[in-house]
């Protein structure tokens, strides 16, 4: 943890502000000004403010009545306007004279837009960008409220009842010491207990404050002394500041459609959503300094990254060339079949994919088949400037745990964190288990199972990492629910695959990352050409193998609408996709009839 130098600003009135310094000296490099809510202090930033300081000036600070600084006597010293002159006091004390990038959650923003839209000379043009996190300006907030009770239709008053649900503790802070009494009788000694159950949150390095219940008891003076004021005559002002605003999805108090018009206020404007909750400050601290970051960098004049350029084009409301635009996938076992499929049709949505494949000449081939699924427009100048290819060929085993790590690794220092991994490889077996050597298990095992393992555990630490969420898609089979005799050891694979996906899906749910188990009926793949037939010689395989791939043409159930089944089910976040006729009936019949599928179990169905 770097180290905080501390400084105290004087202000008129009495109030003195807690300032804390890290990083570089500010004549050094960007200062960044990191504003918190309510209820919290400072301490709510130190994670985020640790991993800032490695390159900038980083300087948080207690607002008024919370922490260290002193409070105002009266709820009128908790008035905005009081509020961006402490702002404006802070940035003088500690930014050289150089403009700094604000960034602000909750309270914290909310009480910086008004500095952000501010046309006073002692604020306006010291701010090089607004990062807001979790808290529209009470200005926004207003138009917002206006223009929905103004507009026809039921999408508008759904918008305003979720809303007013969500505000409920508004109109809670406005009651005669309701809301002090409740932090002083105990709801402060509990807060740390509630945010970590509702976010994910571990309650560490000094947040909540020690002063939890004094600051929260007076910080309700921030909504009395404000919200009905601003939100009765809200101001139009604009900004020509860049903009990003940071929704978590799952915000308990703010729902992301309030967000909607903040173009009007800030046109130059980033929309970056999050599956997070309210605190993703403190739930996604690496994620959210990453953010900043990104976009620090971005305006200093450096590219985009895919996360910001996605941001933007949301803010906006650009489709872009395809649903996918932007996004990285990766697809195993895409040489051929299902996987060469599925990377197809995430080419054509304007997705890059990693067509991961042991066999290098599968895989180039498919990369060539992505170049021509491309939806970006291809004229003379694209032409001329070589278009970044949509699609790359890696070699790999996935049930080589070596090669896989190092794969995951190579992804991501090249490419960057995948937005959907689609873990497709895998073979096919037949013979019952006593005919099955420990050399076969192990090879089925290997692919079947340890690839998908390998491409869940190590894709989804690094989107955990990123915050960003993410998506899962694992191929199983109908064979997953379906006892057999004739394919056991491919049947236990798939249904450890099943299981391994339900199972994490639960356990990702929170990091806003999904999980999809794909099981498909017969499929006219190629795989019945490739399974082997355990206990029997070359000839009777031949001849096995042979009838199996005739079944599955006359089946005539093609890899593509498996792969569209895949995209369908990431983008419904679907638990469980089935995939033909076959897949449907044994998963029905698996749970209604089982004595059924015992019985169909000791049936001989080898070709």
């Amino acid at each position: 943890m770097t180290i905080e130098r501390r400084t105290r600003t004087g202000h008129r009135g009495g109030i003195d502000r807690h300032v804390g310094e890290r990083g570089r000296p500010a004549d050094d490099t960007t200062t960044i000004v990191l504003v918190h809510g309510y209820p919290d202090t400072h301490a709510v930033w130190h994670p985020i403010a640790d991993t800032l300081a490695e390159r900038f000036h980083v300087v948080t600070y207690d607002v008024r009545g919370a922490g260290a600084s002193t409070a105002p006597s009266s709820t009128r010293g908790y008035r905005i306007e009081e509020l961006v002159r402490d702002l404006g006091a802070v940035i003088d004390a500690t930014a050289a004279g150089r403009p700094v990038h604000l960034v602000g959650h909750d309270w914290g923003s909310i009480q910086s837009w008004p500095a952000v839209t501010s046309d006073d000379p002692a604020i306006a043009g010291r701010i090089a960008s607004f990062t807001s996190i979790s808290g529209p300006g009470l200005d926004q907030v207003g138009r917002w409220f206006d223009a929905r009770r103004r507009q026809p239709g039921l999408r508008a008053l759904r918008e305003l009842a979720r809303q007013g649900v969500r505000s409920w503790y508004v109109y809670a802070f406005h009651l005669p010491l309701l809301a002090p009494l409740a932090w002083k009788l105990g709801l402060a000694r509990r807060w740390a207990r509630i945010m970590e159950l509702g976010e994910g949150i571990e309650a560490s390095d000094g947040w909540p404050a020690p002063t939890l219940a004094a600051d929260a008891g007076r910080g309700v003076h921030l909504y009395r002394a404000n919200v009905k004021d601003r939100l009765s005559a809200p101001s139009a002002a604009t900004t020509a500041v860049p903009v990003q605003v940071v929704v978590p999805t799952r915000d308990r108090f703010v729902t992301p459609a309030l967000l909607d018009d903040l173009g009007d206020t800030a046109p130059d404007l980033w929309r970056r959503e999050v599956p997070a909750g309210h605190w993703v400050v403190r739930s996604r601290p690496a994620a959210v300094a990453r953010w900043i970051t990104e976009f620090i960098d971005h305006l200093d004049g450096g590219p985009q990254a895919p996360g910001l350029a996605r941001a933007r084009r949301a803010a906006r409301g650009e489709a872009g060339t395809g649903p996918d635009e932007g996004r990285l996938v990766v697809v195993t076992g895409a040489g051929s079949g299902i996987g060469r499929e599925t990377a197809l049709q995430y080419a054509a949505r304007g997705a890059t994919v990693v067509v991961a494949d042991r066999n290098p000449e599968a895989a180039a081939a498919t990369v060539e088949l992505c170049a021509a699924r491309d939806p970006r427009p291809r004229g003379a100048a694209d032409e001329a400037a070589q278009l970044t290819p949509n699609a790359v060929a890696v070699v790999v085993d996935v049930s080589d745990t070596d090669a896989m790590e190092r794969f995951a690794e190579a992804v991501a220092a090249e490419h960057g964190v995948p937005d959907i991994v689609v873990n497709n490889a895998g073979i096919g077996m037949a013979g019952g288990v006593l005919v099955t050597s420990v050399e076969d298990w192990e090879q089925i095992l290997g692919v079947n199972l340890w690839g998908v393992i390998h491409g869940c555990r190590l894709f989804a630490a690094q989107m955990r990492e990123r915050g960003e969420g993410g998506h899962i898609a694992n191929v199983a089979s109908a064979a997953a629910f379906t006892p057999t005799r004739t394919f056991p050891a491919y049947a236990t694979t798939k249904a450890a695959v099943l299981m391994l996906s339900e199972s994490l899906r639960g356990e990702l749910v929170l990091d806003g990352i999904g999980v999809t188990a794909v099981c498909p009926g017969f499929v006219d793949t190629g795989i019945a050409h490739a399974t082997r037939y355990l206990g029997v010689d070359a000839a009777t395989e031949r001849a096995k193998q042979d009838k199996a791939d005739q079944m599955y043409k006359r089946r005539a159930f093609t890899p593509d609408r498996v792969a569209a089944a895949i995209v369908a089910g990431v983008e419904g976040d679907e638990p469980i996709v089935l995939a033909g006729f076959e897949a449907k009936a044994s998963r029905f019949l698996s749970r209604f009839a089982p004595g059924a599928m015992r019985k169909l179990a000791t049936v001989d169905m080898t070709p």
